[in-house]
């Protein structure tokens, strides 16, 4: 074990950006003391902005876990997110880092949660692994394939509690329309759909400028290639920038690709095709804001030919309905994100019986030529309370979506946007890992690390 010197040292080695290029941190800290009587958890956030404050508000509001530390780049957001969810509900008020390496070297937290932009989930999961932290990775749990690898190698390696951030996995009404499907009434499932119909507006055009004020630019770019600051790659709008997020298809997309190969029962594909483009605007967006994707999964258990299809699509603007889905406003649906006046999100299942049609907290069916109303179910969970449930018991094996469930997930939108980049359709090998005769897109599984925050081949 490190002494207290030695550890010491290493913080300012990485603080100061010294650390080796492709070296992997060797981070320690983490103790046990909500094990016992008072079975508190103290959890740290990384990201606070956006998502980052539902995390705040969800693990304060579980008895015995306090929200104790704050971690982001823009000092700007601290006080108004301090007011808002400690001051305001008499809470003690949280310590603050901007390096999320000092944050893990707090031995008084048990457990982070990562909320950075997609380019960060990767490296900022295994460093909390390797310094004991129990993690939870919010969606997509990877900016690329190799990434989504690495994780899973650390999850195994480090026995602490991992959990992907896709929450439906904690959803009666996602676990009830798996059991079903996969019960066989709805016959042979041949083939799933994912919706991402979401209103999206142009993010317009800006020119870089000066980092502002209290803004930790050079932490916030991290693994990413270094550039000019720029508002249209920062708050939000770096979901739509190839540098920092994979477009909708990893990020809204994402929920319903993991309920759709969760349905199929399916991991990797064997083929992948997409299309697309960026319709209508003229700004600084580089993601598609409409794309169709298409993949192919082998079927061992239906023999012969049979595969199994999983098709997504995401669309930015005006579009149908589609099977009744956001029909109708859900009021179960945290903030109506799913279920709204302006989108379509959910899954439809095929069968050989009939379909199913799924949103965020309800499924039905309709079963036979006739298409009559068949079995239904509903519900929701909480992926923040399974997280801490599977802390305080030690046991992985009660998370709701293991780690390697969010890298399939999230390698299906990487997949797709490797076909979308490159304009044609790939092989896929899911045992090695790689496409098929196809070095350029193998290229495209991984990225260029700016040291020191580089995600490493051995974890």
């Amino acid at each position: 074990m490190v002494n207290d010197m030695e550890r010491r040292e290493f913080v300012k080695m990485t603080v100061a950006g010294t650390l080796a290029a492709g070296s992997a941190p060797l981070l320690w800290g983490n103790n046990h003391r909500w094990q016992g009587a008072n079975d508190r958890v103290r959890v740290g956030v990384v990201g606070i902005r956006g998502m980052g404050q539902s995390h705040i508000k969800e693990f304060s509001s579980i008895p015995n876990v306090e929200v104790a530390a704050l971690c982001d780049i823009d000092e700007n957001l601290y006080a108004e997110v301090i007011k808002t969810h400690f001051s305001d509900q008499g809470r003690p008020k949280p310590k603050t880092y901007s390096d999320l390496r000092l944050l893990y070297e707090d031995k008084e937290i048990d457990a982070v949660t990562i909320v950075t932009p997609n380019h960060w989930h990767t490296l900022a999961g295994i460093w909390a692994m390797q310094a004991g932290k129990h993690v939870t990775v919010e969606k997509p749990v990877s900016h690329n394939f190799f990434e989504g690898q690495k994780l899973v190698e650390a999850a195994a390696k480090y026995k602490v509690i991992v959990q992907d951030g896709l929450e439906q996995r904690s959803n009666p009404c996602a676990k009830t329309a798996v059991e079903f499907l996969r019960s066989g009434a709805l016959g042979e499932i041949y083939m799933a759909k994912g919706l991402c119909y979401k209103w999206r507006d142009t993010i317009g055009h800006y020119d870089d400028e000066p980092v502002p004020p209290g803004v930790h630019y050079d932490l916030w770019l991290g693994p990413a290639p270094s550039r000019p600051f720029n508002r249209n790659r920062f708050h939000y709008n770096w979901h739509w920038n190839w540098d920092y997020g994979c477009g909708d298809i990893g990020n809204q997309g994402v929920h319903e690709m993991d309920v759709a190969r969760w349905g199929l029962g399916v991991t990797l594909p064997t083929r992948v095709s997409a299309t697309g483009a960026h319709f209508l605007f003229n700004d600084d967006q580089q993601t598609p804001n409409v794309l169709m994707a298409a993949f192919e999964f082998d079927s061992p258990a239906t023999g012969g030919d049979r595969k199994k299809i999983l098709q997504f699509e995401v669309r930015g603007w005006i579009a149908n309905r589609e099977a009744g889905l956001g029909e109708v406003r859900s009021d179960s649906a945290p903030g109506g994100y799913m279920i709204s006046d302006e989108n379509t999100v959910g899954n439809i299942f095929y069968g050989s019986n009939g379909y199913m049609v799924k949103d965020v907290d309800g499924w039905r069916t309709y079963l036979g030529k006739k298409r009559e109303p068949g079995p239904s179910g509903e519900g929701l969970g909480n992926h923040y309370r399974n997280f801490i449930d599977a802390i305080r018991a030690n046991n992985q094996a009660l998370i709701d979506g293991s780690i390697m469930d969010g890298h399939y997930s999230a390698a299906l939108a990487h997949l797709a946007n490797i076909s979308y980049r490159l304009g044609r359709s790939l092989n896929f090998d899911p045992k090695t890992g790689h496409f098929v005769g196809d070095e350029e897109a193998d290229r495209m599984l991984r990225r260029q690390y700016r040291a020191p925050f580089v995600v490493p081949e051995k974890v």
